[in-house]
């Protein structure tokens, strides 16, 4: 079974985020970088897949070139195949990468075979437009199903059979079957990603990257400006220490109505 996931590199969850001076673009001077969660979650559950179905698994980023290193780190946890569709900026719009992503899957598939299964992130962690895996999967005429947190594949790892997925709603799951090649939006809770191991670490230095030329127009929407909201500032009032703190503890739960 031939697997694609589309992973993007982007601030570490949880970083303080600054914006440049003229508010133009992310201050990435001391942030770290990381894969999206939702994305992991995919690559982890396309190496399951393989796992249990024999194949391999290839990861795709749209980039510069530090971008590599989430497609080593994907290498790290059983990626056997890396492309980097190279760009000279990060600032692209949800149809520009859609439209680049979409002839760079074509170009390796052209060369390396048609993907049974395209495995996006629901959406990515700094920008979450919840577009990019849509249009590219619309552009490429296949099937996607968003939300996704269950895959399961029938049939032989040849390209025959279907691919079910299940969506989680209130109260249960909207399962869906679609044919191959699909495309699947694959959110956190998919799965627990696993840690690389020293020997998966150790073979993730010597990836082959191919590397594809980003192209594509410019899409219908432009960035204008960054700003950072007012950070709220909360006072913490100390009632007391030991027990003379207890009767100020008892005003405060009054108060609250919880006696």
């Amino acid at each position: 079974m031939k697997i694609l996931v589309c992973v993007k590199r982007v601030p570490a969850p949880g970083a303080k985020i600054n914006v440049t001076a003229d508010g133009s673009d992310v201050d990435a001077a001391h942030l770290g970088f990381t894969t999206s969660p939702h994305e992991e979650c995919a690559v982890e559950g396309a190496v399951q897949l393989v796992e249990q179905q024999g194949g391999e698994v290839t990861v795709l980023t749209l980039g510069t070139g530090e971008a590599e290193e989430q497609l080593r780190y994907a290498a790290s946890v059983g990626a056997a195949h890396g492309v980097l569709v190279e760009v000279d900026g990060n600032g692209w719009d949800p149809q520009r990468t859609a439209a680049a992503l979409t002839e760079a899957i074509e170009s390796v598939e052209s060369d390396q075979g048609q993907f049974d299964l395209i495995l996006f992130g629901n959406e990515s962690a700094d920008a979450g437009g919840f577009q990019v895996g849509v249009r590219t999967a619309h552009a490429l005429g296949r099937p996607i199903v968003q939300g996704i947190k269950g895959i399961e594949v029938s049939g032989d790892g040849a390209g025959e059979g279907t691919i079910t997925a299940r969506r989680a709603i209130d109260g249960g799951f909207e399962v869906y079957e679609l044919p191959r090649p699909a495309v699947l939006g694959v959110m956190e809770g998919l799965n627990l990603p696993r840690y690389p191991t020293m020997k998966g670490r150790l073979a993730s230095k010597k990836l082959e990257i191919s590397t594809v030329e980003g192209r594509a127009d410019e899409g219908g929407q432009a960035r204008v400006m960054l700003r950072r909201p007012e950070e709220a500032v909360s006072e913490t009032l100390i009632l007391g220490t030991g027990a003379e703190a207890a009767s100020a503890v008892v005003d405060v739960l009054d108060e609250l109505g919880v006696l």
